[in-house]
């Protein structure tokens, strides 16, 4: 399958998905000269039309405006949502670990898809509490932990 990265996906990510995903071709948008800045009711047409089976995508918006939506829809191209709006090093982090774990499943999915699909990644929960475990040995220590007399 060929999938092309919207311009709103990290060049970084790019750089992770092309160094595991070995069985598809993945472009990014930017790469394409002449396709940064496209709207994207005019994405997917253009897409469709150059042999771009997949479209991946951070904009959660997307699906919320008529003519992107009708778009989409009209070119028959599957389209991958990634939603997330954490900014720095976390929010690559998720990003690209959002992905990573999803995007593998999703491509295996639409190749034996019938017709055109809308997946959304899920995401990976960036708070403190769900990502870290964190233990005081002196409140709980762990079994065979020294302890001074």
């Amino acid at each position: 399958m060929r999938l092309l990265l919207d311009e709103n996906v990290p060049i970084p990510l790019h750089r992770v998905l092309s160094t595991f995903i070995l069985t598809h071709e993945i472009v990014h948008l930017l790469e394409l000269q002449g396709w940064s800045g496209t709207r994207d009711e005019y994405l997917y047409p253009q897409a469709a039309a150059e042999g771009f089976h997949v479209v991946l995508t951070n904009d959660g918006r997307q699906m919320q405006r008529p003519r992107e939506v009708a778009a989409i829809a009209a070119s028959g191209v599957h389209r991958i949502e990634y939603p997330h709006k954490h900014r720095g090093l976390a929010g690559m982090g998720i990003a690209i670990a959002t992905v990573a774990a999803g995007l593998p499943s999703a491509l295996t999915m639409l190749e034996e898809a019938d017709g055109q699909r809308l997946i959304t990644l899920r995401g990976v929960d960036p708070t403190a509490a769900s990502r870290l475990h964190v233990v005081d040995p002196k409140v709980s220590p762990p079994k065979f932990w020294f302890t001074a007399l």
